[in-house]
């Protein structure tokens, strides 16, 4: 299968991102940050850094959630902000009582060049042993060097790093999933539950960022990956990273692997049926369980749901756009489905994506990949390719809304919709939610475009 990105006619050069296809370093590491118990985020930068992220993750979540900020002006810019940076720690111990802070740098305070673990020396040597200081972890996440993802996987191993001991040999299981949906994060731990195995999963924000109803008001939200676990992270039974392309050198478990020896286990996340079989066989390997005779009901379910609905998905031309890893277990599902895959596009440069994209492939479709654009390039790429629905976050509904074509909404940010935190992609169950979801967007669409109308289908 060959792709057509050889072929397509070359973009113009541009100076600058229009409407990026993807969102900061930081507030990745910061949502990585609020699954950690008692963790508030800081960032060493401008106050509006704080605030744009701030109000991407509330309108995705729809739950508080506080970032620290050192606050630059115009003099820190240009003398440095040391001392912003040791007023902000101060006074986030003082009225949080944080367990963690963690600290993450943005491209202002990168670009100037603040020695920020200088910084943190400095901080721990000044406080005596009688204060209840938190524990400090930086992470450095100019966005010029990364996206969203790179952020939070940053700040999930510099996490893991600081916690994770030398300890004896566990039961425990370790589970690094990366920046996916909460509903996705309790999926997982209902999986590891069903074959009797004790996981971790880092970071779990599936109560801090998607909890219940507080009776009063919460400074720090309650859950978050225990500060006990973690240190037991060196000797668990095995390690697990859910990634297709991100690179090892960024991954919690390829750490633990590498510093403890622990056994590493790197595989897709389980979006569609493949993906779920191998994360069903792997949680059976370890438990020495056999699969529940439920996850098996589910997946007979979803195979004769995908035998009612091909006729509605065969052949449809789809785009598809968004974070790599997501990208990818949506291109396997939706390929084996029928359609017709004509783009794939991710807004952070991923290494290794273009060769992700053909293994992942299913059926001959031949689509045109995009590795490290943005709205401008999708585009005008819809405009040659000429799809009838889109599938990714967001951030294309306007695109959608120009080109009169569907929008299944998926992945993050989901800021015009409601619930977008809890869609379910992992497993059978989100797979069949997937297809459904598929089948009637395109049918609403239909049904919307003719000029009759129908009542059943």
């Amino acid at each position: 299968m060959k792709s057509t990105a050889l072929n397509k006619p070359k973009a113009p050069s541009y100076a600058s991102s229009c409407n990026a296809c993807r969102q900061c370093t930081p507030l990745g590491a910061c949502l990585a940050f609020k699954g950690i118990e008692g963790a508030v985020p800081f960032l060493h930068g401008s106050q509006g850094c704080a605030t744009y992220i701030r109000r991407y993750l509330i309108s995705h979540f729809r739950e508080p959630i506080d970032i620290a900020s050192s606050s630059f002006s115009e003099d820190s810019a240009i003398f440095g902000g040391e001392r912003n940076f040791r007023r902000g720690i101060g006074n986030l111990t003082q009225q949080y009582h944080p367990k963690i802070i963690g600290v993450a740098t943005t491209c202002l305070s990168e670009t100037i060049g603040d020695d920020v673990p200088s910084f943190l020396r400095q901080i721990d040597k000044d406080v005596s042993e009688t204060e209840n200081q938190p524990k400090l972890i930086h992470v450095s996440t100019p966005s010029y060097t990364g996206s969203h993802i790179d952020g939070f996987h940053e700040a999930t191993r510099a996490v893991v790093k600081t916690f994770a001991t030398r300890s004896p040999v566990n039961n425990r299981l370790a589970l690094f999933p990366g920046m996916i949906s909460t509903e996705d994060i309790r999926s997982l731990k209902q999986d590891i539950k069903a074959f009797e195995l004790h996981g971790i999963l880092a970071p779990d924000y599936s109560d801090t960022m998607d909890g219940p109803a507080w009776e009063s008001y919460h400074r720090m939200s309650p859950g978050g990956t225990p500060l006990s676990e973690m240190t037991l992270f060196g000797g668990v039974k095995a390690a697990i990273d859910f990634t297709h392309v991100v690179a090892d050198k960024q991954l919690a478990g390829a750490y633990l692997q590498d510093t403890f020896g622990v056994t590493r286990h790197r595989l897709p996340a389980p979006i569609g049926i493949s993906a779920t079989d191998d994360w069903l066989d792997l949680l059976s390997s370890l438990s020495g369980i056999k699969i529940p005779l439920s996850y098996e009901e589910q997946r007979g379910r979803l195979i004769d749901a995908i035998v009612d609905g091909h006729k509605y998905l065969s052949k449809v031309p789809v785009a598809l756009f968004g974070e790599a890893d997501h990208v990818l277990g949506l291109c396997s599902f939706i390929s084996s489905l029928g359609l017709d895959i004509q783009l794939v596009a991710t807004g952070g440069k991923t290494k290794g994506f273009e060769e992700a994209v053909h293994q992942n492939m299913q059926g001959d479709s031949s689509p045109e990949i995009l590795n490290g654009s943005d709205f401008r390039d999708i585009e005008s790429a819809v405009d040659r390719l000429y799809p009838r629905l889109l599938v990714g976050n967001s951030k294309g509904y306007t695109l959608a809304r120009r080109k009169n074509l569907p929008l299944l909404r998926t992945g993050f940010p989901i800021h015009d919709r409601f619930g977008g935190q809890r869609l379910l992609h992992f497993g059978y169950a989100g797979a069949q939610r997937l297809l459904d979801e598929l089948i009637n967007t395109i049918i609403t669409h239909r049904q919307s475009e003719s000029d009759v109308g129908w009542t059943y289908i």
